[in-house]
């Protein structure tokens, strides 16, 4: 019957890591996504402030 409990014992302490294992896997996933959302908002910013709409507008040509 020891082999049984160790079995049950060690089995256990497996769940538990795996449980623990997904848990920070995804503890790390949402802050990274939260990292790129935050990136991306920073990047549409940054691009909305670089838009000059007069420029191309006109074109010189000289014959």
């Amino acid at each position: 019957m020891d082999g049984l409990s160790m079995s049950i014992a060690s089995l256990s302490t497996d769940m538990a890591m795996a449980k623990t294992m997904t848990e920070v896997s995804t503890a790390v996933m949402k802050q990274n996504m939260d990292v790129n959302e935050t990136l991306g908002n920073e990047m549409i910013k940054m691009m909305e402030k670089s838009v000059q709409p007069h420029l191309g507008n006109n074109v010189d040509v000289k014959l």
